[in-house]
């Protein structure tokens, strides 16, 4: 039977906008499932591969100081190229770019898996982000043009954060029981026959979209600069390590990302079509929530890849005990963001951001207080409850705020720009504080290794010494996390200046579809 017959009549689309092209049959809560299946790989991904990287990591012999590029070859190609992948969605189709953003994160996925060294496995994770910034831009706006009715909107909006929040969570299970189960390389094949059904279901469900007419650019000059100059400062990062603060290769990286990032803000002044309007993080407010937004992700993924290494390789958890482990951080989060969405429109944005700040730097700063006679019990769940609920109550709260009187015709760039900021965060972070504990760990007299005579592999002289140098490298780790918070609270104090009575009726839809 064709699509036609399947379907009533289509109401004609608007050639600026793309739309709408509404399935008013049942059939479009199908789509949705579909979406939110290909959403779901998209969050997951960030996350699954946390539990398997221990392993990963011995197979691929993966230095210490490489391998935060795990996690973020992905997250960074993905924020760097968000912008881009909702441009191309909009010009190119947004059922078009959903299809290619499925058949190329498959590809992807099992590059990643069946990688043979590390920079294989690299390869593939930063092509995992390229086209988890076409899937995603292109999920989400699909939604938009297939319900435009307010209330099935809503509906399907909130099934849509629902995905996009539990999707940590059940990224750590699910990493958990693969790597335990089967291999690690299951975290990323994984992927291939979920994407596989997504992509049958779109091609069964999703109604075509008519793209809009392409009158200027994409801003690729943008795009490259913008990701190219992310790329150097992290890679910086990653070479301090190595070769020292002070080394010119270090010193070159950096130089390399401070030209790339200016020439990139000049890009966005003269462009026709930038892929960044200035005034959109320009005001202060929302500027100022844009950049909280970017601080509170430096820790975020650090914590999440460090506790991984504390558990597995310190304490000996099984890869499913420490994803178990990790469960009561995305339900904090969970909790504080219902109950920030609540507040934000009483009582203002600014006292939930300042409350978020405090909670998650006293859980840092005691989370920083792990040693080796440490419990999960004492120690690691009411430190992983306050950074969460602190990070929860900034989330929201910044959300609204950036996207607080957006134009209707900039909403789509603002929520990537808010995407964007938190995996670039997560991104520089991740180096950033790897490069910390890599060094702390390489001076700490405990930290000693040989030769063991019997494999030819690197091994503590005292293992117990190099358990005690390894929780101290993380400590340290935690303090600088905690500065970080200390610092988005200032920027909360100086730059959040919006009341409750400022927000319109539109505040909790902002939430709703930064979420």
């Amino acid at each position: 039977m064709s699509e036609t017959n399947l379907l009533p009549p289509r109401p004609p689309a608007t050639p600026a906008d793309g739309g709408p092209l509404i399935d008013r049959s049942s059939r479009r809560w199908w789509a949705l499932a579909v979406i939110a299946l290909a959403q779901l790989i998209v969050v997951l991904d960030a996350t699954i591969i946390t539990i398997a990287l221990p392993y990963a990591q011995t197979d691929l012999d993966i230095s210490d100081a490489n391998r935060q590029w795990a996690m973020t070859a992905y997250t960074l190609i993905f924020g760097g190229l968000l912008l881009l992948g909702g441009r191309l969605a909009d010009y190119l189709g947004r059922r078009r770019m959903f299809l290619v953003g499925l058949a190329g994160f498959a590809a992807s996925s099992a590059l990643a898996g069946l990688a043979w060294n590390e920079m294989s496995f690299f390869g593939g994770r930063a092509l995992q982000g390229t086209f988890a910034a076409i899937l995603a831009p292109a999920a989400l706006s699909l939604i938009t043009v297939t319900f435009v009715e307010r209330t099935e909107r809503a509906r399907a909006f909130a099934v849509y954060a629902a995905v996009s929040g539990g999707g940590a969570a059940i990224g750590l299970i699910a990493g958990g029981a693969l790597t335990e189960y089967f291999s690690w390389r299951w975290t990323l094949l994984i992927n291939v026959p979920i994407a596989l059904i997504a992509a049958a279901g779109a091609l069964a469900l999703v109604v075509r979209d008519v793209p809009a007419p392409r009158q200027r650019g994409y801003d690729l000059p943008g795009a490259i600069t913008s990701t190219a100059g992310l790329i150097s400062l992290v890679y910086g990062f990653t070479r301090a390590a190595q070769d020292g603060w002070s080394a010119t290769s270090t010193l070159a990286l950096f130089a390399a990302a401070t030209v790339l990032l200016s020439a990139f803000a000049v890009i966005e002044t003269r462009s026709e079509n930038p892929l960044l309007p200035l005034h959109i993080p320009g005001e202060i407010n929302r500027g100022g929530a844009f950049l909280v937004a970017l601080i509170v992700m430096v820790p975020m993924f650090a914590v999440f890849m460090f506790l991984s290494f504390y558990f597995q390789n310190t304490l000996g958890y099984t890869p499913l005990k420490t994803g178990v482990m990790f469960l009561p951080f995305p339900a904090s989060i969970i909790v504080a963001a219902g109950l920030a969405s609540a507040l934000v429109p009483r009582i203002g944005p600014r006292p939930p951001m300042i409350a978020g700040g405090v909670i998650g730097t006293v859980g840092l700063l005691y989370l920083a207080q792990l040693d080796s006679a440490s419990t999960w019990l004492t120690t690691v769940l009411p430190a992983q409850v306050l950074i969460a609920f602190g990070m929860g109550l900034l989330f929201v709260a910044a959300q609204s705020v950036a996207l607080h009187r957006i134009e209707e015709h900039d909403s789509g760039v603002a929520s990537a720009l808010l995407n964007t900021s938190q995996q670039v965060g997560g991104s520089i972070g991740l180096a950033l504080l790897s490069t910390i504990v890599t060094q702390v760990l390489t001076r700490h007299p405990g930290a000693a290794m040989q030769v063991d005579p019997s494999t030819g592999q690197m091994v503590p002289v005292d293992p117990v010494g190099f358990a005690a140098a390894s929780i101290h490298s993380y400590d340290v780790a935690f303090y600088w996390g905690a500065g970080f918070f200390v610092l988005a609270l200032i920027v909360t104090l100086v730059t959040i200046r919006m009341k409750a009575s400022d927000l319109g009726d539109e505040t909790q839809n902002a939430v709703l579809v930064a979420a």
